[in-house]
């Protein structure tokens, strides 16, 4: 690989870093990068889960404020995460990728209008809540994440929409420990997926190495930039944006 090359993975990397953790969209960088690299699809997609699960890691370290008394939260999610996360990618071992990657346009944009339109959302669920007595609003949200974890591991791009969407809907979450959240539980649905993949995907390891150097500064500074930007501005910029990548998805443009 050269170095012009792997620099440019690098940056790739920290900006698929830094816009993933603070709105779920980092394989609007990273994936489009390997493809064009000269990676075909798959390749390029395992590629990118692999070094997609540095960001964790930097993450994590930057989220500790708002991950703090999230533990029952994680505790009841982290199994469908991980379970989700391995069978996504053993359906992409196993299966053609063509027509899951043709609903991804419409699953993108969907998770979109909800961010955009969460506020409503999430109040009408908590009024049926309280009229049905109910005590466990999120009681769904497992099943939902393990469906995103899903679909993480079989194709991934923002799939950090959609779980986010899901976590501000289903929890009593603010956006910042929402997205805190979101970061640890793609993070490990990832991690589950990486695994499969570097045992029998077909990996580029030089360019998952040079995208993961990346991925793990920009991740480390992605909580601390959005901690310091107003949350409803960053909803809609995070649904605009991923409305944005819908449209890109469905005309082929990634």
């Amino acid at each position: 690989m050269s170095l012009p090359t792997a620099l440019l993975l690098v940056a790739a990397g920290f900006a698929a870093g830094l816009s993933g953790t603070i709105a779920g969209l980092a394989s609007l960088f990273s994936y489009p990068a390997l493809l064009a690299l000269g990676l075909a699809p798959v390749p390029a997609n395992v590629t990118n889960t692999v070094a997609l699960t540095v960001s964790t890691v930097g993450a994590v370290a930057g989220s500790r404020p708002e991950l703090a008394g999230q533990g029952p939260a994680v505790r009841r999610l982290v199994w469908p995460a991980l379970v989700g996360g391995a069978t996504g990618a053993a359906l992409l071992l196993l299966t053609p990728s063509a027509a899951f990657e043709a609903i991804v346009p419409v699953l993108v944009g969907a998770a979109s209008v909800v961010l955009l339109v969460q506020p409503r959302i999430r109040a009408a669920a908590q009024r049926r809540a309280a009229a049905r007595g109910a005590e466990n609003p999120g009681r769904h949200v497992a099943v939902g994440l393990f469906a995103i974890a899903v679909y993480g591991g079989y194709f991934g791009a923002a799939a950090g929409v959609l779980m986010l969407a899901l976590l501000l809907v289903g929890l009593p979450v603010t956006l910042l420990r929402g997205n805190a959240l979101k970061n640890l539980l793609l993070g490990l649905a990832n991690a589950a997926a990486a695994i499969g993949f570097a045992v029998v995907g077909p990996v580029d390891w030089a360019a998952a190495g040079a995208m993961a150097a990346g991925l793990l500064v920009g991740s480390r500074l992605g909580p601390v930039v959005a901690r310091a930007l107003p949350a409803t501005p960053l909803r809609i910029g995070i649904g605009i944006a991923g409305l944005g990548l819908a449209v890109a998805l469905a005309l082929g443009v990634l």
